[in-house]
């Protein structure tokens, strides 16, 4: 099969780049700041990029309006927001919630008939505002991929837009602003990035520089996940290497596209408040087996990169916090209904495939 790739973004690199290299954030004369509650002004990165913005005379207003899985109602909200402010760019900063929302933020700022549902049509008559991005987290790799996930009020599903016009014009990578997360945020979100270097790993897209950027942080997430499930100490050098890991496996899944256990793990996030990423490898253990069934030469590879595969599943299933999570078979059967009519890009691309009626087995398997 042919290939391709298409890195638009430009990405700062390094502790402290958001101050040396403030020329990049401003991307206009004013603009709207998109965070959550807590995690921007925790992590310093919001106090960072204030004082860039004043030093250019950039005006600004700020939008703390976004939660974990952001609703396509906060994004408009802050659409609105950013239209009574006059802004001409967005920047977003924090998790990868915010940094999904910042991505349909643009779009609702720029398209005042837009209504927030019609969003998931990808049909609007202007282009988004201009984005910068500053990660708080080490897990989404949001900051380089062209995707978002919102989720939708009324059915309380989650739900990807996809697109050129999502790329952020710049993202400032600095693992100091992760330093303000907790133990537990931790290991969820590089449980997510490790997710995203593995599904994208054993899709058949993964080959070349692909390949080169999942061989960059598969190893280096696994040795991260094994000193956290060995102690909760989490020091400057390891926040590094998950950070720059989780952006690396960002480039994985923006190329290559994920596994099933992305679509299964909304699942639990949805109707069992599971954080994504533990959610995502919740489902590991089945995907690895049909992955030693159905791609065993990748499995080899994959293996010299971590660990005996024995290893590997129990550290990440020391890590997967499902206390009170039971589904049974009646239950995955009525989750699996979701898809009925369409099968999801994410189990054709797994290896082996996968259908409605093995997704409800998987997932019956969580008891």
């Amino acid at each position: 099969m042919t290939n391709s790739v298409y890195m638009p973004v430009k990405c700062v690199w390094g502790r402290n780049c958001v101050k040396e290299n403030g020329g990049d954030l401003a991307l206009g004369k004013h603009c709207l700041i998109v965070t959550g509650k807590n995690g921007a002004k925790a992590s310093g990165a919001l106090d960072d990029a204030i004082s860039v913005l004043e030093k250019h005379g950039i005006g600004y207003a700020v939008f703390d309006g976004i939660g974990e899985n952001p609703l396509i109602s906060a994004c408009h909200k802050a659409g609105v927001a950013a239209r009574e402010a006059d802004a001409d760019f967005i920047i977003g900063i924090g998790g990868g919630s915010v940094l999904d929302a910042s991505k349909a933020i643009a779009i609702y700022a720029s398209n005042a008939d837009l209504e927030p549902v019609d969003i998931y049509k990808r049909e609007y008559k202007n282009a988004p505002l201009p984005i910068a991005l500053i990660g708080t987290t080490a897990g989404t790799g949001s900051e380089v991929t062209a995707v978002a996930v919102l989720t939708n009020d009324e059915t309380g599903v989650k739900k990807s837009i996809k697109g050129n016009d999502c790329y952020a014009k710049v993202s400032f990578c600095d693992p100091k602003y992760t330093e303000s997360m907790s133990y537990r945020t931790t290991v969820s979100t590089a449980l997510d990035a490790f997710a995203h270097a593995t599904e994208g790993f054993f899709t058949e897209r993964c080959e070349g520089i692909h390949k080169v950027f999942a061989q960059n942080c598969i190893p280096a997430l696994y040795r991260g996940l094994k000193s956290l499930s060995q102690s909760e100490t989490v020091d400057s050098a390891l926040r590094d290497s998950l950070y720059y890991a989780s952006v690396y496996a960002g480039l994985v899944i923006n190329n290559c596209g994920t596994g099933f256990p992305h679509p299964l793990g909304y699942v639990l996030t949805e109707n069992y408040g599971v954080p994504h990423g533990m959610a995502c490898a919740a489902f590991f253990a089945p995907y690895i087996d049909r992955c030693a069934e159905f791609a065993p030469e990748k499995l080899a590879q994959f293996t010299a990169m971590t660990a005996d595969m024995n290893e590997v599943k129990s550290v990440i299933a020391s890590l997967t916090d499902l206390e009170g999570v039971s589904i049974g078979e009646e239950k995955a059967k009525k989750y699996a209904l979701r898809w009925q009519s369409v099968i999801p890009g994410n189990f054709t691309a797994s290896p082996g495939g996968l259908t409605q009626e093995e997704a409800a087995q998987i997932l019956a398997l969580i008891i």
